[in-house]
C-alpha cells in the first residue's frame, strides 16, 4: 500500500464515523437539548466499553500486533469511575446497566482481544483517537451545559492528564498504525472492523436516542 495505513483507515471509515457522530442523540446532547441524566447514561455505557478494552490490555501488552498500542496514558476506566461517582453518587455501581447495544459492543471488543489482536487494534483506534479529538467537543459542551468544573469531576474521562501534547501524541499514534504488524489482507480486515466499531457506536446512540428526548428530565422508557 502506497497510501499510509492511517490515512486508509480514516478515509474508509469516514461514512460510518459521520453517521455515528451526527446521530440524533449526539446532536441533541451537543445541542444542549438533553438533561444531565442523558449525559450520565451515556457515561455509564462508555464504562462498559472501556472496561472491555482495558481489562485485556495486560494480556495484549506483548502481542506483536496490539502490543505497541497498549499505552497506559490512554486508559480511561479510572476516570470514568470517578465521573460516575460524581454523577450518581458513591453507590453508582448498583444502578449501572449496559444497554443491549452496549453489551454487544463490549462483547465484540472482548472477543477480538481474546482471538484476534488486530481486530482489537481497530476498536482501540476508533475509541481513543476519538476521545483525543471529538471527545474534547463533548467535554466543552458538558461543562457549559451542565456546569461541570472545567476538566473536573463529571468530565474527567475526556481529560488526558498524562498526555501533554495531544496533537503530537495523535501523530505518533498514526505512525504506529502505519507500522502495524500486518499484511495488506489483514489491514483490510482491520479497516472492516473499524467500520464495524463505528456501527456499534451508532447502535448505542440509537438506543440512547430512543430512551431520551430533548428537554426531558430523564429516560422516557425504562
Amino acid at each position: 500500500m502506497d497510501t499510509p495505513f492511517s490515512t486508509l483507515i480514516r478515509v474508509a471509515s469516514h461514512e460510518q464515523h459521520t453517521e455515528a457522530e451526527t446521530s440524533t442523540f449526539m446532536s441533541d446532547l451537543l445541542g444542549g437539548r438533553l438533561a444531565v441524566d442523558a449525559f450520565t447514561r451515556y457515561t455509564e455505557q462508555l464504562w462498559f466499553v472501556y472496561r472491555a478494552l482495558e481489562d485485556a490490555a495486560g494480556t495484549l501488552r506483548e502481542d506483536p500486533v496490539a502490543g505497541p498500542f497498549i499505552q497506559p496514558e490512554l486508559f480511561r476506566t479510572a476516570e470514568l469511575e470517578r465521573d460516575l461517582r460524581h454523577l450518581r453518587g458513591a453507590d453508582w455501581r448498583d444502578g449501572v446497566q449496559a444497554l443491549p447495544a452496549t453489551a454487544a459492543y463490549a462483547a465484540r471488543v472482548e472477543e477480538c482481544a481474546r482471538t484476534w489482536p488486530a481486530g482489537y487494534v481497530a476498536h482501540h483506534y476508533t475509541r481513543y483517537l476519538g476521545d483525543l479529538s471529538g471527545g474534547q467537543i463533548i467535554r466543552d459542551k458538558a461543562e457549559r451545559t451542565w456546569g461541570f468544573e472545567r476538566k473536573g469531576d463529571g468530565v474527567r474521562f475526556y481529560v488526558f492528564e498524562q498526555i501533554a501534547n495531544p496533537a503530537a501524541f495523535k501523530r505518533g499514534y498514526r505512525e504506529l498504525l502505519d507500522q502495524v504488524n500486518a499484511n495488506d489482507l489483514e489491514k483490510q480486515r482491520i479497516i472492516d472492523e473499524c467500520k464495524r466499531a463505528f456501527d456499534f457506536n451508532g447502535a448505542v446512540f440509537r438506543e440512547l436516542g430512543q430512551a431520551y428526548a430533548p428537554d426531558s428530565r430523564g429516560p422516557l422508557i425504562a
